[in-house]
């Protein structure tokens, strides 16, 4: 789990490849009044109702062949992406027994992917087009994994234990969250992989990581060589 404040990993939990991604919202720490953003592999009306429960809020895709019965309508602004906002309540026999509440149904329009979305939340306060947005952050827990791959050592494991497997991940997610710490405290404008870079050279120095950062940027920073001709001067 992303925290968007900061693109910083909150929770973690590492299972064997056979484990549900759903089950981990028995482990999910609810936070009251908070956002929880999630694919709709995640969709599980109990778990979803024990979010609602706890005072927080979450943001989902819904299912194509979800029953479902409309209980209200409301008026959008279609030149935004919009195409409803509804105020639903699940009619299936499980699904109505698990999520007794009323749920709220926002169709939107990607006009430049040219898909249709609809998303399923329990905030009936935010407007229809903050919580389509909302949805969007969701794809900063992808980039974040992205980020993981390219720039760590975590695609082979050196060990198949399941203690080898989770130490390496473990160090890996504590090197992404020590860089963005330093990015946060030293405002950088470096992105995280050159800081990674920078201290990956400067690994051994007794040098402080600003000076270690500062001097990098001098070196990098072109500057004109007076022994050196230039082709426009000739």
């Amino acid at each position: 789990m992303i925290d968007l404040h900061g693109s910083i990993p909150t929770f973690i939990r590492i299972t064997h490849g056979k484990t549900a991604d759903v089950t981990v919202l028995d482990h999910l720490p609810i936070e009251p009044g908070a956002f929880y953003m999630m694919d709709r592999g995640y969709i599980d009306f109990g778990r979803l109702y024990r979010i609602a429960q706890h005072g927080a809020f979450f943001v989902t895709r819904a299912k194509r062949n979800m029953d479902y019965r409309r209980r209200s309508s409301h008026n959008v602004d279609k030149s935004t992406g919009l195409r409803s906002d509804q105020t639903i309540v699940l009619q299936g026999p499980k699904s109505s027994e698990l999520y007794p509440a009323p749920l709220r149904r926002i169709a939107y329009y990607d006009a430049e992917n040219d898909k249709r979305l609809v998303f399923l939340t329990n905030n009936f306060t935010l407007p229809a087009l903050t919580i389509a947005q909302l949805y969007r952050c969701r794809w900063r827990v992808e980039i974040f994994f992205k980020w993981v791959k390219q720039n760590l050592r975590i695609k082979a494991f050196y060990g198949t234990s399941p203690n080898a497997v989770k130490t390496q991940v473990w160090i890996a997610i504590s090197v992404y969250v020590l860089v963005a710490i330093v990015k946060k405290e030293l405002r950088l404008d470096r992105s995280l992989s050159e800081i990674l870079q920078i201290l990956s050279v400067a690994l051994f120095e007794k040098t402080p990581l600003f000076q270690v950062l500062s001097r990098f940027d001098a070196q990098t920073r072109i500057t004109p060589c007076s022994n050196q001709l230039s082709l426009f001067d000739l």
